[in-house]
């Protein structure tokens, strides 16, 4: 499975670089938002550095944008109306399952519904650039530094513990009682021994 190739990578590379965007992500906004609101902020859903907004934008805008390495000013355009939809159709999908927005700019000029705005889409331009050209390559560089059977268990552990960590932040948000779906649980499973 992991040597398995989707879009001219293997899985373990797609999968690896999903996981290591999603941390610089979250640690590049975290970072940002604590200036901007001068205390630590975590900008992530859950409780561990992860935002996977940023490793979806960055792996899956990477293989649409890699072809145009090299016309930087289509990639830019490209790169900031691409990112500019994505935010757009994720902001939309939060408001709409979850009842809340995790960013807002409200307060920004030139945004749309507080989902997005133009100083974003600039950004996300500069993003897609920079990606294809610098970032990529690094992170590629990082992920084959490791030893190919520690990084595909590093990748696992990775994924297992964000899968654990959002599973319990969505039961917040939904406002699901574990504690009693779990005494349920073990009710059940004690009636059942019982018979």
């Amino acid at each position: 499975m992991w040597s398995r190739e989707l879009f001219g990578t293997d899985v373990y590379h797609l999968l690896a670089a999903f996981v290591l965007y999603s941390m610089m992500g979250w640690f590049v906004e975290s970072i940002y938002m604590s200036i901007c609101n001068r205390r630590l902020t975590n900008r992530g859903f859950a409780k561990g550095p992860f935002c996977p907004i940023y490793g979806f934008g960055a792996v899956i805008g990477y293989l649409i944008l890699s072809p145009l390495r090299g016309h930087y000013v289509a990639l830019y355009i490209v790169g900031a109306v691409i990112a500019t939809i994505f935010e757009f159709i994720v902001g939309v999908g939060m408001i709409r399952f979850l009842g809340e927005l995790w960013w807002d700019y409200d307060d920004k000029p030139f945004n749309y519904k507080g989902i997005i705005c133009l100083e974003s889409t600039i950004a996300w331009g500069f993003y897609g650039v920079g990606i294809v050209h610098f970032v990529n390559s690094g992170v590629y560089w990082l992920i084959d530094k490791v030893n190919y059977r520690m990084g595909i268990r590093m990748v696992v552990i990775a994924l297992a513990l964000v899968l654990v960590d959002y599973f319990f932040q969505l039961s917040k948000a939904l406002h699901v009682d574990l504690r009693e779906k779990r005494d349920r649980i073990i009710a059940r499973c004690q009636s059942f021994l019982n018979r």
